[in-house]
């Protein structure tokens, strides 16, 4: 189905005034009815919702309830207009797939909380677990603080026994559905705050059996750090034995994209804190995030950028995150020759090459000669400025990849380095 009426009027096509949603005047996909008798597509009610609106758009009425009822009727009447329709290039309507019932998630919540038997447990937090998965709404619908908390309590369960838990219990069930939902600073204190629960992080993934248990870990233990807003919180986090070493040896892992995605991820949201930064450089965190940034998607190898540039800020940072590029390039761990970082500092590795995002390209020197475009911004809206500059001058490249300010930060952070390392690892910036 085009994406706007336009098309459809200048095919000829007359879209019904009913079936267009008054918010949006496009043909509805998912019609929903207000408390008000109004019906709109559900994509733009939400949005209007969303906005902090509390009133019908159409009668300005009160919403005195912001429950949105599917009328099946009415997109079964579309479906059939576009069907009757087909020849003129109109699409059918898919059948739009409802979001989570909230009263089916209670339900299973009270299941997965007040029943003796773990059969049952696990049986609830796993349909808890397929809601999740199949949609962005039904996590908005499960998302609501009475269910992470009982979450929390389940995922966690039996205090300071630190005993890995076995693959049909419900703890691994409840902290495989915490992964998928974000954690308030309340949500995020009640686990750090709590030693035998971070302990219980820590165990889970730095050596549990199962790699998905070990993902979920970390998976939790990012959201935990994420959601707190303190240093101290995150510091005492990546404190415990076990975390810093599990999320490394995650973004470690060959063949298993999840798991180095949500490795570098906590490792990201861990070093936020200086005081965790030393202990990832401890762990061989440089050498890992280098080692995948070439494997990485765009958005994600931004933040292993950001992760590098992070490890390079604490003493010894800078030497480990080049011994790793070294490494990298010498054909380690399969990369193909002239992948260091040369191609790292030109847009996120062997992904990036061809599309210079380096302050200055390869094969200058570090006293400034090479008479490429240098970089010694000291903030973001400098690196931009000086990559305009590179355009105006002709030296720089003539688009700015998504990984060009990051690799500038690193590329700052490196320069620091004596020459005499640069040229020992055949590194030239």
């Amino acid at each position: 189905m085009p994406g706007s009426v336009a098309p459809l009027d200048l095919a000829g096509v007359t879209i019904p005034h009913h079936f267009r949603c008054p918010i949006s005047l496009e043909l509805m996909r998912d019609p929903v009815t207000m408390c008000t008798g109004q019906t709109y597509d559900r994509a733009s009610i939400e949005s209007w919702m969303a906005t902090g609106n509390t009133t019908c758009p159409v009668t300005r009425a009160p919403l005195t309830d912001f429950t949105l009822i599917p009328n099946h009727n009415l997109r079964r009447l579309i479906q059939d207009w576009c069907v009757a329709h087909r020849s003129l290039g109109v699409e059918r309507i898919p059948t739009p797939k409802q979001p989570a019932d909230p009263s089916l998630v209670r339900s299973l919540l009270d299941s997965a909380a007040a029943s003796s038997f773990n059969a049952s447990r696990v049986a609830a937090l796993r349909r808890l677990r397929s809601l999740a998965r199949e949609s962005d709404k039904n996590r908005a619908v499960i998302s609501t603080h009475e269910t992470r908390s009982a979450l929390v309590e389940i995922a966690f369960e039996g205090g300071e026994q630190l005993e890995l838990p076995e693959a049909d219990q419900p703890a691994l069930e409840a902290m495989a559905v915490l992964a998928m939902l974000p954690l308030t600073e309340t949500e995020s204190v009640a686990v750090a705050s709590r030693p035998e629960r971070l302990c219980r992080l820590g165990e889970m993934v730095r050596r549990h059996a199962s790699m998905e248990a070990r993902i979920n870990a970390a998976a939790v233990i990012e959201a935990v750090a994420v959601g707190a807003r303190s240093a101290e919180t995150r510091a005492a986090v990546g404190g415990t034995n076990g975390v810093v070493v599990g999320l490394v040896a995650l973004a470690e892992q060959r063949g298993n994209p999840r798991a180095v995605r949500v490795g570098i991820r906590g490792l990201f949201a861990l070093c936020l804190a200086k005081e965790n930064r030393g202990r990832a450089v401890a762990a061989g965190a440089a050498a890992a995030v280098v080692g995948r940034l070439g494997e990485l998607a765009s958005s994600d190898a931004e933040r292993a950028l950001a992760t590098v540039e992070l490890l390079c800020r604490v003493e010894g940072g800078r030497e480990a995150v080049v011994a790793g590029g070294g490494r990298r390039r010498g054909g380690g761990g399969g990369a193909s020759e002239g992948d260091g970082w040369e191609g790292v500092l030109e847009g996120g590795g062997a992904r990036g090459r061809g599309a210079p995002g380096s302050a200055r390209p390869v094969g200058g020197t570090t006293d400034g000669g090479g008479g490429g475009w240098r970089s010694e911004p000291s903030s973001d809206v400098g690196a931009r400025r000086v990559f305009r500059q590179g355009q105006e001058e002709g030296t720089a490249p003539p688009q700015a990849p998504p990984l060009c300010l990051a690799s500038l930060r690193l590329h700052r952070q490196l320069r620091r380095l004596p020459p005499a390392i640069l040229n020992t690892l055949s590194i030239s910036l």
